[in-house]
């Protein structure tokens, strides 16, 4: 399988997965970069995933579809466009012979969803859209502080291994913040300066890892005392209670230059 992450727009990654001859494209806010590539290679679009409602995630649906005739899935607590089938928590669809599960997670959107499949060449892969991204989270646009970080807890238990696949190239202001929050993190450190590299040369800094979250994100670490501390002395959040740290960390973040 070949993972391609289409640049959309200013920062959006249309990601886009093919065999050589079928392909599967998640949350195709603009039809055309899904064109040129799908044409300049000979490939037939399967499957549309949608993760949520929001118009740089679904602009180039309708054109796609009906260009290709691509089955599109979406999420059933959000207004998507149709034809298409709902999914909630626990459905399992099928698209260019892998197996995806779905899982509801509320928060940037009332009605989220994420894509996982246990192995595409050797590694698990997440769809995530807005709610995981590498070193941050999504704004919470619809939902609360404690459904957000439950969504992220979900995210967060998943493989190590699991290649995280966001949709937004947010990394390096994430992790701007992220440094502020938790200086002396060496390996948040590390990473930053690899991704500062990758973008001087004009590379994506994903997909990321889910291991590789836990140990840098601190939207993942609200438990950890270094972070819990930074959101006290910030607001004066409740260092023993994750949902009042996650929220002081993403008002912080909301603010944040």
């Amino acid at each position: 399988m070949n993972l391609i992450p289409l640049p959309a727009f200013q920062d959006n990654y249309l990601w886009l997965l093919h065999d050589g001859q079928r392909a599967l494209v998640v949350d195709p806010g603009d039809a055309d970069p899904v064109h040129n590539f799908l044409a300049g290679r000979g490939l037939q679009l399967e499957a549309i995933l949608v993760t949520h409602h929001h118009a740089d995630h679904i602009g180039g649906l309708d054109a796609l579809r009906d260009a290709t005739g691509a089955r599109v899935f979406g999420p059933a607590r959000e207004r998507i466009p149709p034809p298409l089938q709902s999914l909630t928590e626990g459905d399992r669809i099928q698209a260019l012979g892998l197996t995806f599960q779905v899982f509801d997670v509320p928060g940037h959107t009332a009605g989220h969803i994420a894509y996982f499949c246990e192995e595409v060449d050797g590694a698990p892969l997440l769809f995530c859209g807005d709610t995981l991204f590498s070193g941050g989270c999504g704004r919470l646009f619809e939902g609360t502080p404690a459904q957000m970080l439950d969504s992220l807890g979900k995210l967060a238990a998943l493989p190590a291994g699991t290649r995280v696949c966001c949709t937004h190239e947010y990394t390096l202001s994430n992790l701007k913040f992220a440094t502020t929050v938790e200086p002396d993190n060496v390996q948040l450190e590390h990473y930053r300066q690899q991704c500062e590299q990758r973008r001087s040369r004009g590379e994506p800094t994903l997909p990321s890892t889910i291991g590789l979250e836990r140990s840098i994100n601190p939207f993942l670490r609200t438990g950890v005392p270094a972070v819990a501390r930074a959101a006290h002395d910030h607001d004066g959040a409740d260092e023993a209670d994750p949902v009042a740290v996650f929220a002081a960390l993403r008002q912080w973040k909301n603010g944040f230059r």
